[in-house]
């Protein structure tokens, strides 16, 4: 079965090959979650997880005190 695989891998194009190893490794990090019962994180989804806790003032780009002199 590996070897077909190989096979297989091996006459696709450089960028669908690339997306194969991303999807092989989501599923292997899948199997070890399973596996071990821990949280593996997947890089691929890791925008986004500051949501929500993350607060910017509402004068954020407004002119700073020190600098008024400057400008």
């Amino acid at each position: 079965m590996g070897a077909a695989i190989l096979e297989k891998l091996q006459r696709l194009p450089e960028p669908m090959q690339q997306k194969a190893l991303q999807y092989i490794e989501a599923l292997l990090a899948e199997h070890l979650q399973a596996e071990e019962g821990s949280i593996v994180v997947n890089r691929q989804n890791v925008f986004g997880i500051w949501k929500g806790q993350v607060h910017m003032a509402d004068d954020f780009d407004a002119l700073l005190e020190d600098l008024k002199e400057y400008m």
